[in-house]
């Protein structure tokens, strides 16, 4: 999970639990519980049952009592299905106000003219417009989605991404996109704005994150239609079964036919279906992704290919020094230490990878000389750097030809083998010069993040084979594809090689994943089954995506990938869960209702159950319970670890198909035992 997830929120919550509360009377709508056919069903014969305890009450019958505790607790059974869905919307929504709250009252600074700071007016943000150009300085708030046209700022996007440390934003390049709600830290951009008032980005996330109005998978709708068609079957079954029990001499209450069509049809995983996949969504979040679809969320689970850019994402995305590599007749240290004096001015992540490099290994250097010397910064004309000392000696790092040029001829053949070998691997050689003798070579390559083979380890038990993209030369690439462990790469990638490769994946039957930031990147990421977004990107990219990270993360797609693998298996364990706790249902329904007309039909009752009617008030009981025992699990998933298709197969039939079996037996009979000694019926 990301560092910066949001905070853990408890299903025992009060900001949590009344308005789900509410929230389970209002889905009683009739317009709300046809979305789900088996809790609808449900619903129906529930009203039917109070008809028919109203009309028994009124004529005085004898199973008042027995059929309204049926008819009770089939009530529940809808409202325990329905507070297992506003319990899951109600965390999305909980998370939703943690973005709510940096919507506030802003004024903007509209620009009258783009070259013009000096000259503004003040507008309400919520009615700007897109192509007006504002001015945002240090302290203020970015009123809405923009792109910036000028300036470069140290932007707080902690409101939106948990990120306590500034980014950088500037104009032009992949890194220009602002988002509403974050704060300008230091100086000032102007930034034309891209959003219409109410549709910027984070009305889009706060509408997403509460997740009310999700639309169904297609593999939930899949399941709908199979539950839907078991709910028919059980129909035509229960309502022939007063004829079959005429015809042998014996009639059934119709209070107990309605209880017996409850608890054959799938009603634990009808009451879970909608939970489980909001609360996939809600996983999702808690990682710092917004989800612009439960489609997206499922996809991640199933893909059998992902797609990943090397810089940033496998390696560190900044060369640093790895090794030293000394000329004959020069010891390593000395190397090193001439290697730091050259690079005591150089701040860029190279640069202090050396000195990082040469402290690790040989400790702190005397620097006294060399920091009263005269620093020669790098330039792009001399591609050097170095340091001029106070003695008259001259330190000097750069690339090969430059250093050939400074010292007018070809280097130590040793150095210049050295300075081949290191290039041909994908390294960039830099040559140190001390007066006019080479000392040796730095080797700077790309660091591959710890850990990432053995990520990608897990993703291959899983069966997903891993693609590195990068725009190097094919031998640098197959030397960190290598060390990483993926399993192919494609180099000097462009958007066009990217787009072919995505859809020649599709054409196989596969489903694919990738991340991306740039507008380079859009037309993969909208090709992709799974297109990550960096919220760091351009509104291209994010457009395009279908998944976007806050947190500008691109290991976060490997998170994805576990989120969505949850959210299949969890529903896939609970399925298997209902659908054999309805089995062990029949053997305390079936012979309550059948022993007096079929005496042979008591082999069946192994639970021993106490009376007929505990037996079926028991089975009700405990068919209403169920789901509310199974909330949790709904709502924080199956717990998942990497394993091959068969294996994970085979424990969930372990797991949740023995334990459906078993807890109905156990649970069942634990409720007859109490009712039997409350004599209820």
């Amino acid at each position: 999970m990301s560092k910066h997830s949001k905070s853990e929120i408890g299903l025992v919550s009060p900001a949590i639990l009344k308005p789900a509360l509410w929230q389970t009377l209002t889905k009683l709508d009739p317009r709300h519980l046809v979305r789900n056919p088996v809790i609808f069903a449900t619903a129906t014969v529930s009203a039917l049952a109070t008809v028919l305890v109203l009309r028994e009450a009124l004529t005085g019958g004898p199973a008042v009592s027995i059929g309204l505790q049926i008819t009770v607790w089939l009530w529940f059974t809808v409202l325990f299905a329905n507070f297992a869905e506003a319990l899951a919307e109600g965390r999305g929504k909980a998370r939703a106000d943690s973005f709510r709250a940096t919507k506030s009252a802003v004024t903007a600074k509209v620009l009258k003219d783009a070259a013009d700071r000096s000259s503004f007016t003040l507008e309400n943000a919520d009615f700007l417009q897109p192509g007006k150009v504002i001015l945002v300085e240090a302290g203020d708030v970015i009123p809405t989605d923009g792109e910036i046209v000028e300036g470069v700022a140290s932007v707080n996007e902690s409101a939106i991404t948990g990120e306590s440390a500034p980014v950088i934003r500037e104009s032009g390049g992949d890194r220009s996109s602002v988002t509403g709600g974050t704060t300008v830290v230091s100086d000032w951009l102007v930034i034309r704005v891209t959003a219409k008032p109410g549709e910027t980005y984070l009305d889009r996330m706060i509408a997403l994150v509460e997740g009310a109005k999700r639309a169904k998978t297609p593999n939930e709708i899949a399941l709908d239609i199979l539950l839907a068609a078991l709910t028919l079957v059980f129909l035509l079954v229960v309502v022939t079964l007063p004829f079959f029990a005429a015809w042998s001499g014996a009639t059934i209450p119709p209070i107990y036919l309605i209880a017996l069509f409850v608890t054959l049809i799938p009603t634990t995983i009808g009451g879970l279906l909608s939970a489980i996949g909001i609360a996939g969504m809600d996983r999702l979040i808690k990682a710092n992704v917004i989800a612009k679809s439960g489609r997206a969320v499922e996809a991640a689970g199933d893909i059998d290919v992902l797609l990943l850019d090397k810089t940033g994402t496998i390696t560190f995305g900044n060369r640093m020094a790895d090794a030293f590599v000394p000329a004959p007749g020069v010891a390593e240290k000395d190397l090193a230490y001439a290697a730091v004096l050259a690079s005591l001015s150089d701040e860029t992540p190279e640069g202090k990878s050396i000195v990082q490099l040469a402290t690790r290994k040989f400790g702190s250097f005397d620097l006294d000389e060399a920091l009263r010397g005269t620093f020669v910064p790098f330039t792009a004309q001399s591609r050097m750097s170095g340091v001029d000392l106070p003695s008259g000696g001259r330190i000097r790092k750069g690339a090969g030809d430059a250093v050939r040029a400074l010292v007018g001829g070809a280097l130590d053949p040793q150095v210049e083998a050295s300075v081949k070998r290191i290039a041909t691997t994908g390294g960039t050689p830099l040559v140190v010069l001390r007066d006019s003798r080479v000392l040796g070579v730095v080797h700077l390559k790309d660091i591959v993040k710890p850990n990432i083979r053995e990520r990608f380890a897990e993703l291959r038990r899983m069966g997903i084979r891993t693609v590195m993209i990068t725009g190097d030369n094919p031998l640098t690439a197959a030397a960190i594809a290598a060390e990483a462990g993926v399993d192919d790469f494609l180099a000097e990638a462009t958007p066009e090689k990217k787009l072919e490769l995505i859809r020649r994946e599709q054409a196989e039957g596969r489903l694919v994943a990738m991340c991306g930031d740039g507008s380079n990147d859009a037309p993969a990421l909208a090709q992709a089954d799974v297109g990550v977004a960096m919220n760091s990107g351009t509104p291209a990219a994010k457009e395009a995506g279908n998944l976007i990270d806050l947190d500008s993360d691109p290991t976060k797609l490997i998170e994805i990938v576990m989120v969505g693998k949850q959210l299949l298996i969890s529903r896939g364990a609970l399925t298997t869960f209902s659908i054999a706790n309805d089995v062990a249902k029949y053997f305390a329904i079936l012979p309550a209702l059948f022993v007096a007309a079929y005496p042979g039909l008591g082999v069946l009752d192994i639970m021993g159950l106490g009376t007929p009617a505990s037996a079926i008030l028991s089975a009700i009981i405990f068919n209403a319970l169920i789901i509310i025992g199974l909330i949790p699990i709904a709502l924080k998933g199956v717990g998942y670890t990497p394993a091959s298709a068969a294996a994970l197969l085979t424990r969930n039939l372990a797991v949740y198909g023995i334990g459906g079996l078993v807890a109905p037996f156990l649970g069942i009979k634990l409720i007859d035992l109490v009712v039997d000694a409350l004599a209820l019926v």
